[in-house]
């Protein structure tokens, strides 16, 4: 009965209009349907707005594995929240594309804060404090060159682009093609010896 075909979508009810409704209109209907537990007007939601969804989440995100389960989440959310509409703050469509966004931005920050988090604990093993403190306030420049070349050749790359250029374990292990739990290793190794060369006190 309605444009494009999409009164379909709605189950029969005594409530449904007369007369043509556009696709907000007809949302907005199942979205009150939905709210009192309707599921079949929660699969006619999912049919018309999940590929919508989805394109949202995966324009913020770009992961698309990631995309469909933040996409499920947004969903599910519209189906235990649908009571929480109201058609007089804006369109049925802006409610759900706005839950979607917010959804999104979301994943991303968590991703990050857990990539930050990982490499903190990372690093916690590592003396940089006192190598770095040694290294500023009571020897030259020369004795750490010395003792940087008591290094073997592999633990000195390693010191070099984390220590002193600021990279991250990954990012070293990608730069030299090995695994990063290698360049852990010889970042340990190497930061014990360069105390030991620079005599920092255990």
């Amino acid at each position: 009965m309605g444009p494009k075909g999409q009164q379909r979508h709605g189950p029969a009810t005594s409530a449904a209009p007369t007369t043509p409704a556009t696709p907000g209109v007809q949302l907005a209907a199942q979205l009150g349907l939905v709210a009192r537990g309707d599921a079949m007007a929660f699969d006619a939601v999912f049919e018309q707005m999940g590929p919508s969804v989805f394109g949202v989440v995966k324009r913020v995100i770009r992961d698309p594995a990631q995309s469909e389960e933040v996409t499920q989440e947004v969903l599910l959310e519209v189906w235990r929240t649908a009571a929480k509409f109201d058609a007089g703050r804006g369109s049925a469509t802006a409610w759900v594309m706005t839950m979607a966004h917010r959804r999104a931005v979301d994943r991303v920050r968590s991703v990050q804060k857990e990539t930050e988090r990982e490499r903190r604990v990372a690093t916690e093993d590592i003396p940089y404090d006192e190598v770095a403190e040694a290294v500023e306030s009571s020897l030259e420049r020369e004795r750490v060159r010395r003792c940087l070349n008591s290094l073997t050749d592999v633990q000195r790359e390693s010191v070099t682009l984390a220590y002193y250029r600021g990279y991250t374990y990954g990012q070293v292990a990608s730069l030299l093609g090995v695994p990063t739990g290698t360049v852990k290793t010889r970042m340990r190794d190497a930061l014990i010896r360069m105390r030991d060369c620079l005599g920092v006190a255990e």
